[in-house]
């Protein structure tokens, strides 16, 4: 039986952080589940692990592939308990560089897999990060950057906003949007070996 493996993203940073250990999708799908959650009480981590199961049963149900492997992900960051979410508007991203400059924060990102037996695993992993205090010149440079749109936290750790990082405890990759350690841990546990692609790389 050949497992067949989707990626629940369209997020070319989560593709190309699976291609980087071996792992080559069958199938692409977006999930386009509506992020909003109408519940002040649920913990940023929280948060993170319900999207990543809803991305993976909206995909199943997209695709309905026999023997297939969905894999989801959903990257929250907060400061304490407030979330700081993807920002679509200039006023947005200003809000969320102001909570960030020169202050602690975690970056929690859930993985969710859906096996070939119809079953839901998932992993959270917690990475805390510390930003240096902007001064007016970078801040004003990256919002003009147009970096933030759309990414969690308003930053991506790879891009202009690695400058900023001053400490990271935790894991780089899934930061990026995919904790590879945990993600390859999940994939080898329900009979997806990715290794025999390695020597196509």
């Amino acid at each position: 039986m050949t497992l067949k493996l989707v990626l629940a993203s369209k997020s070319p940073r989560r593709k190309s952080l699976l291609e980087q250990i071996g792992v080559f999708p069958d199938l692409i799908e977006d999930s386009n589940v509506n992020e909003f959650i109408d519940d002040s009480k649920i913990l940023p981590k929280q948060r993170a692990i319900l999207l990543a199961r809803r991305k993976a049963e909206a995909v199943y149900e997209i695709t309905k592939i026999k023997n297939s492997i969905i894999l989801a992900a959903d990257t929250i960051v907060a400061v304490g308990r407030r979330i700081v979410e993807k920002p679509n508007h200039e006023d947005d991203a200003v809000e969320a560089l102001q909570l960030l400059s020169g202050r602690n924060h975690r970056v929690y990102t859930a993985v969710c897999l859906r096996d070939q037996n119809g079953r839901y695993i998932s992993r959270l992993v917690e990475t805390r990060i510390k930003f240096k205090r902007l001064s007016e010149e970078e801040f004003v440079s990256y919002i003009q950057s147009k970096e933030w749109y759309d990414k969690a936290g308003g930053y991506a750790i790879q891009g202009i906003a690695g400058s900023f990082v001053i400490k990271i405890i935790g894991s780089y990759s899934s930061v990026v949007g995919l904790p590879l350690y945990q993600t390859s841990n999940l994939l080898n546990g329900v009979g997806y070996d990715a290794k025999y692609r390695w020597k196509d790389k």
